[in-house]
């Protein structure tokens, strides 16, 4: 019986949902606890919610939907918050049926496609496809496991212990695969374009009702997607198992793998797009005295872009004379700024500095002239001399987003998650966002974020609960969450989560040197 989604629609099937529970959760009236129903009172607690929101339509396969467990008088037996945890496993294991069954249609589809073949090289096969095929084998022993752990009971036991197994064993494929991701798009455009009878032929495979009018490209990120989505999942476990149980601990250890895997996979990604972006950067680039030599393992872009650099009224004479403004580019790595001046499609660096020794000043009290206008302090430039530059930008919340940049450590409006403020505000992705400048953050559908800036034109500043990256996005995207009882609980979701990070960590370290100590004992 195939799953009625495929992955692409099972996610954002499953995210709206999360969206929706969450805005129910805040329209709770303050006194009554999530999860119980007050008599004649119309309050539906989340639960029949969850039930009512997956039976629409577009629903999402439930446990408790299961004949079998219907059948079973389970759900009269059970407490309520087994249940949910029986949903919360249940959601990962058809949720790998899913992910699965659209691997088999890239694979069946697409790669397989003898027409879409013999369009293309060996070389380009390659580079499209790379390591999909290990990908899907690690998949299916995955699935095949879970559905055995299934069919051994209606009542699950675990599933991280099979996720922590198999991501130990078998999920480095998906390393190799999110790494060659880089190269896949651009070649998919360099042969798109190159190549007409390839295009021809995934025009028409696009076009095919299997695929429900998804792109080929929304097969290819599915990897990667499900490798983060694979991590949520086991959080969603985690949050809901009760502490000192052999579940917590299963939860834990898979958390910890897949942490590890995803953050190999945005390393690897991260290293291969920063040292292109150099290699590019540096050929633009002409040194009028001292050169300083730009690539380096250990730099990388954080933003760039040009400013009005304001000339200081010397007297009115020159004033006429003399532009007030004059445009500078600047490029800004973490270690490192330069100040250059574009000509054509070459940058005369005119100054640089490191960044440690910038320093930035707002001009806000100033009236409408100087209103997206700031002052950047080099304590100590090329020349080692200290300069000062007044730069206009061209809105309120691209200056507040240069200052953050430049100066990282200026305070922010809000506080940090870390610096674990009881009540900083707190919005919800209400759609995904995919980062346009180094210094945004790419968002996902449901991704909680504490907000730590705001400006008045539409942007903000949060930072992630669930991992911690920070950035900024379009305030369009999210929706505050008003109730503080719903933030004070993804706080503290959040702040277990880390928790059993960092208790993972000090038992991972108390073994190796546990057993680094039994090897040095057994040589002495």
């Amino acid at each position: 019986d195939p799953p009625a989604f495929l992955y692409q629609e099972y996610r954002d099937t499953s995210k709206q949902q999360e969206i929706e529970q969450r805005r129910q959760r805040e329209n709770l009236s303050p006194g009554v606890k999530a999860g119980s129903v007050v008599a004649g009172s119309g309050v539906i607690s989340p639960p029949v919610l969850q039930l009512q929101l997956r039976n629409s339509a577009q629903s999402l396969s439930l446990w408790q939907n299961l004949e079998a467990v219907q059948a079973s008088g389970l759900l009269t037996q059970l407490p309520h918050k087994e249940i949910i945890m029986q949903e919360a496993m249940f959601e990962l294991v058809t949720s790998e049926a899913s992910y699965y069954k659209s691997l088999e249609i890239l694979e069946t589809h697409f790669l397989r496609n003898p027409v879409l073949i013999n369009t293309l090289s060996q070389s380009d096969m390659h580079f499209l496809f790379s390591n999909i095929e290990e990908v899907m084998k690690a998949s299916e022993r995955f699935l095949m496991d879970l559905e055995h752990r299934i069919e051994e009971s209606i009542l699950i036991s675990d599933v991280c212990d099979i996720v922590c197994y198999h991501a130990v064993e078998h999920f480095s494929v998906f390393i190799k695969y999110v790494i060659n991701q880089v190269y896949q798009e651009k070649n998919y455009r360099r042969i798109l374009e190159g190549n007409q009878a390839f295009r021809e032929a995934m025009a028409a495979l696009e076009n095919h009702p299997r695929v429900r009018g998804l792109s080929f490209t929304s097969f290819l990120i599915l990897p990667f997607q499900r490798i983060t989505r694979l991590k949520l999942l086991v959080q969603n476990i985690l949050k809901k198992a009760e502490e000192n149980t052999d579940r917590e601990a299963n939860a834990i250890k898979a958390h910890q793998q897949l942490e590890q895997i995803v953050k190999e996979c945005n390393e690897g990604v991260r290293k291969m797009s920063r040292t292109e972006e150099l290699i590019s950067i540096e050929k633009t680039l002409e040194f009028k005295s001292k050169s300083v030599p730009i690539i380096s393992h250990s730099r990388w872009l954080l933003k760039k872009g040009e400013v009005q650099l304001m000339a200081g009224p010397k007297s009115t004479r020159t004033m006429r004379s003399r532009k007030l403004y004059q445009p500078v580019y600047l490029f800004l790595f973490n270690n490192l700024l330069l100040v250059t001046k574009r000509s054509g499609d070459k940058f005369q660096v005119l100054d640089s500095c490191t960044r440690a020794m910038l320093r930035t000043e707002d001009l806000e009290d100033q009236g409408q002239l100087l209103a997206s206008v700031f002052n950047l302090r080099l304590l100590e430039n090329q020349e080692e001399r200290p300069v000062s530059y007044m730069l206009k930008t061209s809105s309120m919340s691209d200056k507040l987003r240069w200052m953050c940049a430049l100066t990282p450590n200026r305070r922010t409006r809000f506080m940090s998650t870390s610096a674990h403020q009881p009540d900083s505000p707190q919005v919800q992705c209400i759609q995904s966002y995919s980062s346009q400048e180094p210094d945004e953050l790419s968002t996902e559908m449901a991704d909680i974020l504490n907000l730590l800036e705001r400006t008045d034109d539409g942007w903000m500043m949060g930072e992630r609960l669930h991992d911690g990256e920070r950035g900024w996005f379009p305030s369009r995207i999210v929706e505050e969450i008003q109730s503080k009882e719903v933030r004070a609980q993804n706080l503290r979701e959040a702040f277990r989560i880390q928790q059993a990070h960092e208790s993972g960590k000090k038992v991972k370290t108390w073994f190796t040197s546990a057993i680094s100590n039994k090897i040095m004992q057994s040589q002495c």
